[in-house]
């Protein structure tokens, strides 16, 4: 641990999975430039489910300092850009239209992703200096579901005329973008709810590990 002290930043166990979570997403960009577009989807996946638990491993941890705790929002929030941002922008530009939806819905996720988690941080930290207690509902949909909703809709693209897929997929990215920002109240996962998007995410990269090198 003593090489650690001589670098900025917090090293603890609490950040692994925000790191994996960022080191799959960057995978996933550098497939998409490949042309692996499952494997790309599937790195998405990973990030999905590496951020269910970021914050339960980190909340584990009860001697941690208020910089850590603000350290630990911040990156999550950067990573979460890369990751349920930057990486779908990536896979919704590559699918065509480039100049014109692929364009606009690559854009309007990143930035709006951004608007979103940047007010989260503000309003995040606001928060944690009023109460100890646990956020209940978020304002606006979560960033990271896209990691579950675009993979399940690129499993069904069998089911969507080749030509159309397209459309349907970054049409799909612009609503969840504007559904980021919008000022609606989400209930927070519970327990029970993360154990089911869990398997729901564990059930996509079966199903990719099973079907994806085909499509």
């Amino acid at each position: 641990m003593g090489v650690f002290k001589k670098m900025i930043g917090f090293y603890n166990y609490t950040v692994i999975l925000t790191y994996i979570s960022l080191c799959s997403a960057v995978f996933g960009i550098t497939q998409v430039f490949e042309g692996n577009d499952s494997i790309a989807v599937l790195c998405l996946v990973v990030s999905g489910i590496c951020d269910l638990f970021d914050g339960k491993v980190a909340r584990h941890k009860k001697d941690r300092t208020d910089q850590e705790k603000v350290f630990g929002i911040q990156i999550d929030s950067l990573a979460d850009l890369v990751c349920f941002g930057v990486l779908p922008a990536c896979i919704g530009y590559h699918y065509g239209f480039n100049y014109g939806l692929g364009l606009i819905a690559a854009l309007m996720i990143v930035l709006c992703g951004l608007i979103r988690l940047g007010y989260f941080n503000v309003m995040e930290e606001e928060r944690q200096r009023t109460t100890a207690e646990n956020r209940k509902e978020y304002q606006g949909v979560p960033i990271t579901t896209s990691s579950m909703l675009l993979p399940l809709l690129f499993m069904g693209k069998h089911n969507i005329p080749k030509e159309a897929f397209p459309y349907v997929f970054q049409g799909f990215m612009i609503l969840l973008s504007i559904l980021f920002v919008v000022d609606i109240r989400v209930k927070k996962f519970s327990t029970r709810g993360i154990v089911i998007m869990f398997t729901i995410g564990a059930i996509i990269v079966l199903g990719y590990l099973k079907f994806g090198p085909k499509g």
